[in-house]
């Protein structure tokens, strides 16, 4: 399963955004099901965050979308944001991996 999530910070607050975001990746990197988590930031618009997920599988999924820090992440970055996340569901249909 992949899910592509964009967050747009208000400008003034893009920093904070970033600095919550990438602590998300750290708490992540423990959950068992959770295959990649990727935090990218737009080179043309430095107040546009991307993350890529993937997960082995749904249940790896709802387990990471209910941890207390996933649940948290969202309360504490909500008046960061210019907007509402975009968040994309993906079926992975090819892929390099080197």
């Amino acid at each position: 399963m992949i899910v592509v999530a964009k967050l747009k910070a208000q400008e003034e607050k893009a920093a904070n955004l970033e600095a919550e975001l990438r602590d998300m990746v750290e708490k992540v990197a423990s959950e068992d099901g959770t295959i990649a988590y990727t935090l990218h930031k737009s080179s043309n618009d430095p107040t546009l965050f991307m993350f890529y997920e993937k997960y082995r599988d749904a249940e790896a999924l709802t387990h990471h979308s209910s941890t207390p820090y996933f649940k948290a992440l969202f309360g504490a970055i909500k008046p960061l944001l210019a907007a509402p996340a975009e968040i994309e569901m993906y079926e992975e249909l090819a892929a390099l991996n080197k």
